[in-house]
């Protein structure tokens, strides 16, 4: 048995996929120690700069003095706290829910959250490029999962027609992790109407980064009353650990009832929650976070393209840059890493074969000219690739060997 994992290790190897764990030293901000050596951060989703806010280091403390380190039960036995409450009331009334519920993580909640609601004889529509806990709760539930091709509805709406009426459950992205691209929602809710489907979105990305006071992409295109279910996280914009899915109420008392990785998981941790809560606290304060951070991602792409790299216009912290296969972008990251940058490579399956980048991750704490210092250090990094502008994929709707497979499981996925 030992000699088939190193079989597989030496594969990973050979094939540029292999990782390893890298120590980072201090506090989440955007110059840190990586590994003993100070290294600008380009690829946090500490978007907004609160992990390490004095306001919310503090809370967390306190919290813990007041609460304990740990909540010590699942939330359906004693773990159930004053605090989460308060954090889930918090969420409900910035984002304009009926209801909140606070997940473990931001894999757990999409995990409970697909599979409790896709039942045996369903359909879950799944956007190719959604995020790998989307995937597992696909795998999870017992429904059958329609992958259409990333964004085209024109493919999510033939799906939509094979279905013949089957319960559905369209779920998407916001703001895809990888790409730093949006989800046609307006599109895909109008298709939800008609086809009479759920509606599910992942706001990991969204929340802190786009829409009105960084309410998510949800918000920006006033779609709270039409869609049914948003899963956030408390790991990125908002500075702490764990997740929430806010919901109508109903909705809310079924998921507390149904989905596995909330009842059978040990609450999130006081800490964690308290934390969260100030986070919430100062984006509303101080919205103009929000501003800094969108300004910041075009000072990146303007210096990026200044410089002759390819990158595409959009209002997100996440800047792609493709470069091919998985060996030239971990050389790609190599030499930026030498250089000072940290941006390590994004490899399948993470993204899909041919893909592999350095997804850089911009923050408001981020200073103009560090943006532009790492502009230059990649420019003169990256390969010839990442200088072009990328192929169109081909559109699954208009592709009749990808039309003739239906509902043929996870085969596509991943």
């Amino acid at each position: 048995m030992s000699g088939d994992i190193h079989e597989r290790l030496e594969e990973l190897r050979d094939r540029g996929l292999f990782r390893r764990l890298r120590c980072v030293s201090g506090p989440q901000g955007p110059r840190v120690l990586l590994d003993g050596r100070p290294v600008l951060l380009l690829c946090s989703n500490n978007y907004l700069g609160l992990a390490d806010h004095p306001r919310v280091r503090e809370a967390a403390a306190e919290a813990a003095m007041r609460y304990g380190a740990g909540s010590g039960a699942s939330r359906l036995i004693s773990g159930n706290m004053t605090i989460h409450r308060r954090l889930e009331e918090a969420l409900a009334e910035f984002k304009g829910s009926e209801a909140c519920l606070l997940f473990g993580s931001g894999y757990l909640a999409n995990v409970g959250v697909v599979s409790s609601l896709a039942q045996e004889g369903d359909v879950v529509f799944s956007d190719a490029l959604n995020h790998a806990s989307i995937v597992d709760g696909c795998r999870l539930s017992r429904a059958e999962t329609f992958i259409y091709d990333h964004c085209d509805v024109g493919h999510l709406e033939w799906g939509l027609q094979q279905a013949e009426g089957r319960g559905a459950l369209i779920v998407t992205d916001g703001v895809f992790s990888m790409d730093g691209d949006k989800a046609p929602l307006r599109e895909i809710v109008e298709l939800a109407h008609r086809y009479d489907a759920r509606v599910m979105v992942d706001e990991a990305h969204g929340t802190g980064c786009v829409g009105p006071g960084g309410r998510g992409l949800v918000a920006e295109l006033e779609l709270e009353d039409d869609v049914d279910v948003v899963v956030g996280t408390l790991g990125k914009a908002l500075g702490s650990y764990g997740a929430y899915v806010l919901c109508g109420e109903t909705m809310a008392n079924y998921l507390v009832n149904s989905a596995r990785t909330l009842i059978f998981s040990t609450a999130l941790s006081p800490p964690s929650v308290a934390a969260a809560l100030a986070a919430l606290e100062l984006l509303c304060e101080q919205p103009r976070r929000v501003e800094k951070l969108q300004r910041n991602g075009r000072v990146l792409r303007e210096a990026l393209s200044e410089a002759g790299v390819v990158v595409e216009e959009r209002d997100t912290p996440i800047v792609p840059l493709i470069v091919g296969e998985a060996q030239t972008a971990v050389a790609a990251s190599d030499r930026a890493l030498e250089r000072g940058i940290f941006a390590p490579a994004i490899r399948p399956p993470t993204v899909p074969p041919g893909t592999s980048r350095l997804r850089l991750a911009v923050m408001a704490s981020h200073t103009k000219s560090e943006l532009r210092e790492a502009a230059a250090v990649l420019a003169a990094t990256v390969p010839a690739a990442a200088r072009r502008a990328p192929e169109p994929p081909v559109s699954g709707s208009d592709d009749p060997a990808r039309r003739a497979r239906v509902f043929d499981g996870l085969a596509d996925a991943a």
